[in-house]
């Protein structure tokens, strides 16, 4: 690690006022919730019963104010990179030549959601490692999520946000890194395996977004598996309809998502995986990552970043950057014959029978060893 840069980076502290607070118990105390769906099922988006009692537990058992100090434990920052004000957390290991790795979050999320995996990579021994697999961690929000706010220009794709992200860990003194991303964090990650920047040591992902071309000769090799994933990756487009909406008409939609805690609650039922019954993620992470987007207001900023995405030239280039996927049982399944066209240098594929989108928050140990696994091949071929 290099002296850092003398760009300003300053520290940060997440402080809601209690104003704030009393204005989100109000309104949840005020929520008005739709008629109710034939049946009240998720079979037609998020149902009454879910919200009353997510409502429920928010107003009388949730504690913003410890959530808060859990936080607030690990070390924050703010800096600015091109014209955007960045907030990030940065954990450097106590095991001396820890590899540099930045953390990459999902939509709808922030940096919140890797708080249960920092401490298993950045002290291993603490958690039954080895100290040679110790990792220094940076953990952005991205432009328009979390405590990165507000977002004044046009523009923050996926893209652009990678590149950011190299300079801020540049800025930070690192010569060299890797990042591990799922959901929009995955789509980050291999925009950095790309762009391969000076000392860029790969990338391990849950998930690689590759479908088929259209040429028939493809689907020939395709098994059983592949085509249960396929049908997976319909079911998501038939429920996964903000993604459209966050991709045409952001702005319309944060309307609600902006004035309303329990529309933010309902509209991040990615988190619940819809409905269907797998999810593992608690409720109160849940209600944790919906309260940092209310209190920083963050609806609009998180939904225009699928429309950037969509505005932006689609690429087409290899990853030729190694490259390292973790497929839970019940997330996306990504398809190695399709992942393999794309991304030239896939080093490692696991598969695990528990975890589903979120692993950070759902599985963190489980995770944790496979980043390990994954950075500890690349020593062990480099060496």
């Amino acid at each position: 690690m290099s002296a850092p840069s003398s760009q300003s980076v300053h520290p940060f502290r997440i402080e809601v006022a209690q104003a704030d607070l009393e204005d989100l118990r109000e309104r949840l105390t005020r929520t008005r919730l739709p008629q109710p769906a034939p049946g009240d099922s998720w079979d037609y988006g998020t149902p009454n019963s879910y919200l009353a009692a997510g409502i429920e537990h928010w107003l009388e058992r949730y504690d913003w104010r410890e959530q808060e100090e859990r936080l607030n434990d690990l070390p924050r920052f703010r800096t600015e990179v091109d014209g955007q004000l960045l907030h990030f957390v940065h954990v450097q290991s106590p095991h001396p030549g820890a590899t540099p790795l930045l953390l990459a979050h999902s939509y709808p999320g922030s940096s919140a959601e890797f708080v249960d995996l920092i401490g298993p990579l950045t002290d291993p021994v603490a958690h039954g490692g080895r100290a040679q697999d110790a990792f220094s961690v940076v953990v952005p929000d991205a432009p328009g999520y979390g405590f990165s706010q507000p977002v004044t220009q046009a523009g923050w794709s996926t893209a652009r946000t990678a590149r950011a992200y190299d300079t801020l860990m540049r800025r930070l003194g690192y010569e060299g890194y890797g990042v591990h991303g799922s959901d929009r964090g995955a789509v980050l990650a291999r925009e950095l395996g790309v762009m391969a920047p000076e000392g860029f040591l790969g990338l391990h992902v849950l998930q690689l977004f590759s479908f088929p071309s259209g040429d028939p000769a493809e689907m020939e090799h395709l098994g059983p598996e592949d085509f249960a994933a396929l049908a997976h990756a319909q079911w998501f487009q038939s429920v996964g309809g903000y993604n459209a909406m966050n991709a045409s008409r952001p702005q319309t939609v944060a309307v609600g998502l902006s004035d309303s805690p329990a529309a933010l609650l309902a509209y991040s039922e990615l988190f619940e995986s819809f409905g269907n019954g797998t999810s593992l993620v608690p409720l109160d992470r849940v209600l944790t990552a919906v309260s940092i987007a209310w209190f920083t207001n963050a609806a609009a900023g998180m939904s225009r970043s699928y429309l950037e995405d969509a505005r932006a030239e689609a690429g087409s280039a290899v990853n030729g950057s190694p490259t390292g996927v973790a497929v839970f049982a019940d997330d996306f399944q990504s398809i190695r014959t399709f992942a393999e066209r794309d991304n030239s240098d896939i080093r490692r594929w696991s598969t695990f029978e528990r975890g589903g989108h979120y692993a950070c928050l759902e599985v963190p140990d489980v995770l944790a060893d496979d980043v390990r696994a994954f950075f500890a091949g690349l020593r062990e071929e480099g060496s």
